[in-house]
């Protein structure tokens, strides 16, 4: 980390130097401060703006940030033990610390799993996606912070658009490793965008010569195109009921009925079946795999 060396320092600027490490230890000591009164707690973080901070710190931003880091993890650390531990500090300190030091990427990485956990942490996956993405503003060729978000998203949020662009995103960046890519497909899939898993996976065939991958590729290419088969089987089972008061029981009845040319096949030669409630799926013999279906949020809906 970049670390200010002035050559001379005026008396007045070391009287403010001691004042803010002086003022930094009573918050430490505070912090530390075991007490059922939360409120009390929040009062103890004297130096709350971080832009103040920040002009106070006389081009040692990167020193204080190093400290305000070392505060976020005693201060999580810390309350690990207790019943019912409260976070509410959390984010004002880590606000601090990335507004010092801009570049200190593991705080916007760890930060984002204090903040986002559920069970022991600040159950604010907000706020832990509002700091990673100040990381990848500030860092923005640190794919990392990418994957960081694309997790966020997919994990935490259940929002699969935003955790397909995170990844997308990332796979851009100059050394980013092979996976980035393929979450990115794979969350498409689970989050119903066919056509885009499509796309993703035809690029990654198409652009490396691990034939692993390239055999992941197109294992993957058959699930989607079976996948997609099937919500075009289902539609016409649909149609067929509303004209016979009842679904279809094979793809044979289709044929008959003139709703379908031929035997509907899989990827792999397979006829499709279907069951009791006018669903298709694949043949019990096809080795092909379809990725489950993630279940529609408020978020990812309303994309």
């Amino acid at each position: 980390m970049n670390r200010a060396s002035p050559t001379s320092i005026p008396w007045s600027a070391l009287a403010a130097i001691v004042l803010l490490f002086g003022a930094i230890a009573m918050l430490q000591s505070r912090i530390d401060v075991k007490t059922s009164d939360f409120a009390i707690q929040k009062q103890e973080l004297l130096l709350s703006s971080p832009q103040a901070i920040k002009k106070l710190s006389l081009g040692y931003d990167s020193l204080l940030g190093d400290i305000y880091w070392t505060r976020v993890v005693q201060y999580y650390g810390s309350r690990l033990a207790e019943p019912h531990p409260n976070f509410d500090l959390l984010w004002p300190l880590l606000n601090i610390t990335t507004t010092l030091d801009p570049k200190l990427v593991v705080a916007y990485h760890f930060g984002a799993v204090f903040l986002s956990e559920q069970v022991v942490g600040a159950n604010r996956t907000d706020l832990a996606i509002k700091l990673v993405r100040r990381g990848i503003e500030t860092n923005p060729d640190n794919w990392y912070l990418c994957g960081d978000l694309g997790f966020l998203y997919y994990w935490r949020m259940k929002d699969y658009p935003d955790a397909v662009d995170a990844y997308l995103e990332g796979s851009k960046i100059p050394g980013a490793p092979p996976w980035m890519k393929l979450m990115a497909a794979r969350v498409s899939a689970m989050g119903g965008s066919i056509e885009t898993s499509r796309m993703i996976w035809s690029e990654i065939y198409e652009s490396t010569n691990d034939k692993n991958v390239r055999n992941m590729a197109v294992k993957e290419l058959k699930a989607l195109k079976a996948q997609g088969d099937e919500e075009h089987l289902d539609e016409i089972a649909a149609d067929y009921k509303e004209r016979f008061g009842h679904y279809p029981t094979s793809t044979e009845e289709l044929r008959a009925a003139g709703l379908v040319r031929g035997i509907p096949l899989d990827p792999e030669g397979y006829p499709y079946v279907f069951g009791a409630d006018g669903k298709s799926k694949l043949d019990p013999r096809s080795p092909i795999v379809i990725p489950a279906q993630a279940p529609a949020s408020s978020s990812a809906a309303s994309k």
